[in-house]
């Protein structure tokens, strides 16, 4: 008998300022995209709401508080890369409290505009920030190999 794949369940927050940046943060430490730029975000724990997960996830990367009442949800991406199969739910955030510092997981955080990301991004982050954040669309699809990263 053959094992399923395994399977990720991830959520991701877009932190957006007032100019329309939003912030990223240097992956450190991490088994997957270590030393890329990326989302804050990451596994869903076991009985977790998902904005609560990334309300958690923004506070343990970067330090912010962010209500899981105020965050908007903005799409799903669905990956099968690699062997590994995961869904990503993306939340908005506009309001926030304290400063972004890189903590958890993460070696130095910065704004960018979405469609002027670090050539050093997780490979995915511009297509999923257009589809979802820029174009309005609720769902996506990576359904192919990404080069030199690992799978999630």
């Amino acid at each position: 008998m053959t094992l399923p794949a395994p399977f990720n369940l991830v959520v991701w927050l877009i932190v957006q300022d007032t100019q329309g940046r939003v912030l990223l943060g240097r992956r450190d430490g991490t088994g997957y995209g270590a030393g890329l730029w990326g989302l804050p975000g990451g596994r869903v724990e076991r009985g977790e709401a998902l904005a609560d997960a990334a309300a958690r996830e923004i506070w343990e990367e970067m330090g912010l508080r962010v209500d899981a009442a105020t965050v908007r949800f903005l799409g799903v991406s669905r990956y099968d890369v690699g062997g590994v199969q995961g869904t990503d739910f993306l939340y908005l955030a506009g309001e926030w409290s304290g400063e972004p510092l890189p903590l958890e997981q993460t070696s130095e955080v910065g704004w960018f505009a979405p469609t002027a990301l670090p050539a050093d991004s997780l490979p995915w982050l511009a297509g999923v920030l257009t589809a979802h954040l820029l174009n309005g669309g609720v769902l996506s699809e990576q359904l192919d190999s990404l080069e030199g990263v690992q799978p999630r």
